[in-house]
């Protein structure tokens, strides 16, 4: 089976060579948030959580002293890799969202962090259902920076510039399969502030991981990078600065499942 011909080829390319930058540019999630997703999805040393489109496990990390049983996928190999050098202690599988190497009902909890808008939505809930026990929960988290700040705003329209229509949290075209759906119950959320620090190499590294800069040809890549570091560079907000703050939001969901 080719997994990467089941994800989108902007996640399966970009990702695929960008794992260094991620771990390094991408941020944790608040502890508040954390707290919360383990509150409401009841995580415990007794509970089985996968973490779906895992990534380099960062929010497997961060659900790590919950001493719940956690099992991660994720479909792109260098992820994979990365995830097993960070938390060797925890298996992950390949796998997708709409193809889940696990049996039927065998989970209490499935958490998605900074993915789940790359599945398609209907067939990862069909599966997402599938493996759920009686009564199992969905969580969803997503960092989101926060582009009420002006060189934030600044910043997005640099990014923006070579984005080409790839799926992305903040269409919330992910929601559709949610509104209506007899698998689960209707979303619930909370938001929290986050935000970011770390020099200017952490914001080149931070734009890098994006999956479809990730791609691009190097000569264009090194262009946008470079207006990256002229903003961060002269921006009143940012300029003469040895370390950034990145403002983000945290919107955390969460779902219960409904027996068919």
């Amino acid at each position: 089976m080719n997994i990467s011909k089941q994800i989108h080829q902007a996640a399966a390319r970009g990702y695929q060579t960008a794992p260094e930058a991620y771990e390094r540019g991408r941020p944790g999630y608040p502890s508040s948030s954390i707290d919360s997703m383990k509150d409401v999805l009841q995580i415990s040393p007794t509970t089985t959580v996968v973490d779906l489109g895992a990534g380099t496990g960062k929010l497997a990390a961060s659900l790590a002293d919950s001493r719940a049983n956690i099992l991660a996928i994720e479909p792109v190999s260098a992820m994979r890799d990365k995830f097993s050098e960070n938390l060797p202690d925890i298996p992950i599988f390949e796998g997708t969202a709409e193809a889940i190497p696990l049996r039927d009902l065998s989970v209490d909890v499935v958490c998605v962090g900074q993915a789940f808008h790359w599945f398609e939505p209907h067939s990862a809930l069909l599966e997402i259902h599938r493996i759920l026990k009686p009564e199992g929960r969905l969580g969803l988290i997503w960092n989101v920076r926060d582009e009420s700040i002006e060189w934030v705003a600044e910043l997005t329209k640099i990014i923006d510039s070579c984005e080409h229509d790839v799926p992305r949290y903040q269409t919330m075209n992910w929601k559709a399969a949610f509104e209506g759906s007899s698998l689960f119950q209707p979303l619930k959320k909370i938001q929290f502030r986050h935000s970011q620090k770390g020099d200017l190499q952490m914001m080149v590294d931070r734009v890098s991981s994006i999956s479809f800069i990730a791609t691009l040809p190097p000569k264009k890549k090194d262009i946008l990078l470079s207006q990256v570091i002229e903003l961060i560079s002269t921006h009143p907000q940012t300029c003469g600065k040895t370390e950034i703050e990145l403002p983000y939001r945290t919107d955390l969901y969460w779902t219960h499942k409904i027996e068919t």
